[in-house]
């Protein structure tokens, strides 16, 4: 199975992957957001960092996911 026919399975049969992937795609649109602004507050540096973060920890269960689903295929 592809990388991305498991990404297919997934979205349609795991709520917690949707989920993750929609929260991942909602913080890459504000980070984007944020990037074009020439000059940002402290908040907003704040928020970009968090940004960051949350959407780094979203990718990391994603790919914990993946990885399950992988060896779930194989098994």
């Amino acid at each position: 199975m592809t990388q991305e026919n498991l990404i297919e399975r997934l979205m349609a049969e795991n709520e917690e992957f949707r989920r993750l992937r929609s929260e991942h795609q909602g913080y890459e649109q504000e980070l984007d957001t944020l990037k074009v602004s020439s000059s940002l507050s402290a908040d907003q540096h704040w928020r970009m960092s968090e940004l960051k973060k949350l959407k780094l920890m979203a990718k990391d269960r994603m790919e914990a996911i993946l990885r399950t689903g992988r060896s779930g295929v194989t098994a």
